[in-house]
């Protein structure tokens, strides 16, 4: 059995896919392609993949559909979405859909390698063991070994890497100020090219689904002038 990471490219630019393919062959990894999301849904009703290098403009249905189908599947698969170069609404609905990473166009190999590498790291990795198994988490509990949100009737809600991440990082520093900019680099995004709503945007959506009143959050709360803090429940 081949034990090396699949990554699936969907681009429908043949060239490029090709040249992705062999690249990322050439670094260690299996690898899939597809010209469209539709090839993609069949294989991952068969197998689910590492990771998915997922464009944008795709004919059809659109990369950011594919996306949201995907994260419903599993909140584990990793998410990278290629956008055009400069767009940040692009960027903006890319992670709202629930993408761990974003690249613009035209990008450099290395520079992909490693953004690669750093999702699948994250997605990789496990809780201290002075984090606990769970940590309640507003109106949810975040279990740190299954790596779901539990609701108090006990169904689970997935997470994607980078939410999990991110309520890792809370969950280990709670009732203290976290820095945006620390926060940014602790979850491997300081080598992301400055975006400064990435974090609000990832903040936005852990709080629907932790909070009672997302408007008026109380887990996680913000900190005027630098960043956000975890409150634990009193109860």
């Amino acid at each position: 059995m081949d034990k090396r990471q699949h990554i699936v490219v969907v681009e429908d630019e043949a060239a490029q896919r090709q040249l992705l393919l062999d690249y990322l062959s050439r670094q260690g990894f299996r690898v899939s392609g597809f010209e469209s999301g539709a090839g993609l849904r069949r294989m991952v009703e068969r197998e689910m993949p590492a990771l998915v290098l997922l464009d944008v403009g795709l004919p059809g249905e659109d990369g950011f559909a594919v996306a949201r189908w995907l994260r419903e599947k599993s909140g584990r698969i990793c998410i990278i979405m290629v956008t055009a170069a400069g767009d940040t609404v692009d960027r903006v609905v890319g992670l709202e859909t629930g993408a761990d990473d974003y690249i613009p166009k035209p990008f450099d190999p290395r520079e992909l390698l490693a953004r690669i590498k750093s999702v699948l790291r994250r997605a990789q990795g496990t809780a201290p063991p002075s984090a606990g198994p769970r940590v309640r988490m507003g109106r949810r509990v975040l279990d740190l070994e299954k790596r779901v949100l539990v609701d108090a009737d006990g169904s689970e809600e997935t997470l994607s890497a980078s939410e999990f991440d991110l309520l890792k990082v809370f969950a280990e520093n709670p009732n203290r100020p976290l820095a945006r900019d620390w926060l940014l680099e602790t979850i491997g995004h300081r080598e992301m090219e400055v975006f400064d709503r990435a974090m609000d945007l990832r903040i936005t959506r852990i709080r629907r689904k932790v909070e009672k009143d997302p408007a008026h959050p109380e887990a996680i709360r913000t900190v005027r002038g630098v960043g956000y803090m975890f409150v634990p429940p009193k109860d």
